[in-house]
């Protein structure tokens, strides 16, 4: 039997599943179950029950990473998620009890990597090919990152006025990776979220995407999660 923990990876906005293709292996070459669901980005709550969904099929205790919206995910999941034991955000969002994502991102102008958000018809937000290029995965070799452009899952605007409830990261432990780089969710706040979860953290000098572009970091950190 698998003495090591299972690991539940968490996309977020604008990426897909394989955005963690650098952590999935070298975590799995050491032993480590790995999960790394695709989500809806059709609503929190939608996405949550997605995560409910893989967690249920875990074989045991579970720590699970979230990256950017997927801190929301994550966050939302309540105390009696299946299987989960601890939390690894990687640049990720961590609300409190009654707060939003659309009124936190409304306290400043937008990002470099957020300002031109194009919302279709539908009600789903893209990031353009430039922006992504340029502010969201800028530490990414520029032909990779037209490549993460192209696979990009829109978030539903929807997503962003849902109130988060009391977030497990009160009952659980949790880490934090902070992008020191990063265009898209400010450094200072990325720092906010680790300091009042207590979450142990760590700084890169990474853009919006370290499992992309950081991924050794990424995987030191989980691994670091996983032997608590």
């Amino acid at each position: 039997m698998n003495a090591l923990p299972n690991i539940v990876l968490v996309h977020g906005a604008w990426a897909d599943g394989s955005c963690w293709s650098a952590v999935i292996e070298p975590l799995q070459a050491e032993g480590y179950r790995v999960t790394a669901p695709q989500f809806p980005m059709t609503s929190l709550a939608d996405d949550a029950a997605r995560l409910r969904q893989v967690l249920a099929r875990q074989n045991g205790p579970t720590f699970v990473a979230a990256h950017s919206y997927g801190g929301q995910i994550l966050t939302f999941l309540g105390t009696d998620a299946p299987h989960a034991v601890g939390l690894v955000y990687i640049a990720a969002f961590g609300l409190d009890e009654g707060e939003s994502l659309g009124a936190l991102l409304s306290q400043g102008p937008p990002t470099p990597a957020l300002a031109h958000l194009d919302v279709d018809s539908q009600g789903f937000a893209w990031l353009p090919e430039e922006d992504f290029v340029t502010h969201f995965a800028a530490n990414v070799e520029p032909a990779k990152a037209r490549v993460m452009h192209a696979v990009q899952q829109p978030l539903s605007v929807r997503a962003l006025e849902d109130v988060m409830g009391a977030p497990d990261w009160r009952t659980l432990p949790s880490w934090y990776l902070v992008a020191g780089a990063d265009q898209a969710i400010p450094p200072d706040a990325e720092r906010l979220f680790a300091k009042r979860m207590g979450a142990a953290t760590v700084e890169v000098p990474s853009d919006h995407v370290p499992m992309v572009s950081s991924p050794a970091e990424v995987v030191n950190l989980i691994k670091a999660a996983a032997a608590n």
